[in-house]
């Protein structure tokens, strides 16, 4: 245990005092702490004696808040517009003066290295008690990233964040990643879409169906990235939107951007959805868009899938439908008709393979169950007698 040479020294105020010399950054500083009790005030002395001899030493006073402000600075960077927005608001639930800097904010306003296990607790069970169990995880995760960075910058000396664990409480299913359409659900929505009033949209959302497209894939679609003659599509960018307006990124992650072929069927509509575009606009330029917005500048709204579907949906009678489940339907048929898990996992941009048995586990757990082997059956007839 380190020894103080510097004993408590009791202050007007009636607190102790311990002084220290310690380096930061291969400089030596004096710093000063204080306790109610003596007793206290060695305790915390030592523990900062012992954060120093490992190099962990900082007297950067930096607010939680404060700090998870640069990170999501640095992220906006980093990730897509959606993203960076979707971090801040779920950052903001553990720390509010994120998105109201007047409100009250007891671990926002904590400085960073005095943030211990049990401030993370008192905020996470807080937030259990107003919001699902999938939202108090996520906040959990983004408190962690924001505290590792600060471990991996050597301001703080561990992460307070990773002791503490979510646990979906008993009688409580786990969210379903997504819904898979059934082959009559799908063989009535191909119908529906190639009666519907607006080609764009509806070819739009058949691409994320026939070929796994996200949907800001399928509308950052340029005429240049279709090779009708080959039979295929590749992805480079995405059109989405920040919440205000829509914005052009780069696809989701590095191996986002691939080449994927297209189903037959949709190829001939492909085909003459161009015929249909070029009796309107006139023969597609490379460079211009697949499904123009009313200003031809600009992609479709990002939305117009979400509307088309909701009301085709309704219309049709199919149960609660999002644009991303058509993506999802694309992966669960792709894997129940027997497609190995690492081409599913390349045809969609799945940055590696755990990714996509982690989202379609359970169909691959239906497969795994047709799979029965009995050694009779490995038997000669004439072994069986």
């Amino acid at each position: 245990m380190p020894r103080l040479t510097n004993k408590p020294r009791k202050r007007k105020d009636g607190r102790f005092e311990v002084r220290l010399t310690l380096r930061e950054n291969g400089v030596p500083v004096q710093v000063s702490v204080y306790a109610q009790t003596a007793a206290e005030a060695e305790r915390k002395a030592r523990d900062l004696k012992t954060r120093a001899e490992r190099g962990q030493f900082t007297r950067d006073r930096s607010t939680t808040a404060g700090y998870a402000r640069l990170w999501l600075e640095r992220k906006a960077k980093e990730v897509r517009p959606r993203t960076a927005e979707l971090y801040r608001l779920e950052l903001s639930y553990a720390l509010p003066s994120l998105q109201d800097p007047e409100a009250p904010d007891a671990l926002g306003s904590r400085p960073l290295q005095e943030v211990k296990p049990a401030h993370i607790r008192e905020v996470l069970d807080g937030l259990s008690k107003r919001y699902s169990i999938r939202t108090v995880k996520m906040v959990r995760q983004r408190l962690w990233q924001v505290f590792r960075d600060a471990l991996d910058m050597e301001l703080i000396y561990r992460n307070p964040v990773d002791p503490v664990r979510i646990k979906t409480p008993r009688g409580q299913s786990k969210a379903k990643v997504g819904r898979a359409l059934e082959p009559h659900e799908i063989a009535a929505l191909l119908s529906a879409l190639d009666q519907h009033k607006d080609p764009r949209t509806a070819l739009a959302l058949r691409l994320m169906l026939a070929c796994g497209l996200r949907r800001g894939e399928a509308l950052g679609l340029q005429w240049q990235d279709l090779d009708l003659g080959a039979g295929t599509l590749t992805v480079t960018r995405a059109w989405t939107d920040d919440g205000k307006r829509g914005v052009l990124t780069l696809p989701k992650t590095h191996t986002s951007g691939r080449t994927v072929p297209i189903p037959h069927a949709t190829l001939e509509r492909l085909q003459q959805y161009r015929a249909w575009y070029a009796e309107r606009l006139g023969d597609p330029r490379p460079e211009a868009w697949v499904f123009p917005g009313n200003d031809p500048s600009k992609p479709l709204n990002p939305h117009a899938p979400n509307w088309a579907l909701k009301r085709i949906t309704e219309r049709l009678g199919i149960g609660p439908l999002r644009v991303h489940d058509l993506r999802h339907s694309y992966g669960s048929h792709m894997l129940a008709n027997g497609a190995p898990l690492e081409l599913v996992s390349e045809r969609m941009g799945h940055a590696n393979a755990n990714i996509t048995l982690g989202v379609y586990r359970h169909v691959l757990e239906h497969e795994r169950k047709g799979w029965i082997i009995d050694p009779e059956d490995l038997l000669g007839p004439r072994a069986k007698a």
